[in-house]
């Protein structure tokens, strides 16, 4: 698991890709993160990137290869990938590939405490969640249609495909939990609506 491995932060999983392909300086590290759109995916920032390019570094991952200097810039070191790296990344990618993980999201905290909030104020935020989440799929839509136009090849998109069909998952949820919380024989919402001394909500999309 990743809580066994020396470096853990999946920048660095990505660090170990792109060195994979050929070595790099981390400010050109950066610069193809960016340009591949990996911030979508991966937290990161400059001081993150060098402070991980020196732990993969320390962990025999990676290795200096060379450092120059191009007129009064800093100069940079070139790191490429060990045979510990290459067999580091490889093992990670399965790992993370074969076995799924248990995750923290936001949605789940705030839906194990939902009841904390209104009926009435719950199905209302619910709504605009769902406005929220229809842009989100529209934008990604548009990302995946443009580069298909430009002819990049689709295994280079599965990632965002992933990201819609989980928008599309969560959406098809947040509507059957508004059913759930507003249908007027079988709805939560009474009982609930009791506890907070409020009348039942309703679901305006029945509304005549």
């Amino acid at each position: 698991m990743a809580n066994r491995r020396k470096v853990g932060n999946l920048l660095a999983l990505a660090v170990l890709a792109y060195l994979s392909r050929a070595p790099m300086h981390p400010y050109e590290l950066s610069r193809t993160l960016r340009d591949n759109g990996d911030a979508r995916s991966i937290k990161f920032n400059h001081g993150s990137l060098y402070m991980v390019v020196q732990q993969l570094a320390r962990a025999g991952f990676i290795d200096e290869v060379e450092t120059s200097r191009d007129g009064q810039r800093p100069e940079r070191t070139v790191y490429a990938l060990t045979d510990a790296g290459r067999h580091e990344l490889r093992d990670w990618l399965r790992e993370l590939v074969e076995v799924p993980q248990h995750e923290y999201p936001h949605f789940v905290a705030a839906l194990s405490l939902i009841g904390a909030l209104p009926p009435s104020e719950v199905v209302r935020l619910l709504r605009r969640r769902l406005e929220l989440l229809a842009g989100q799929q529209t934008e990604i839509r548009a990302l995946i249609d443009g580069a298909l136009a430009q002819d990049v090849h689709p295994l280079f998109l599965v990632e965002e495909e992933y990201r819609l069909a989980m928008l599309t998952a969560e959406s098809s949820f947040v509507e059957r939990f508004i059913d759930q919380i507003t249908h007027p024989e079988t709805g939560w919402g009474r009982m609930w609506a009791q506890f907070h001394g409020e009348p039942a909500p309703t679901d305006e999309r029945q509304e005549p």
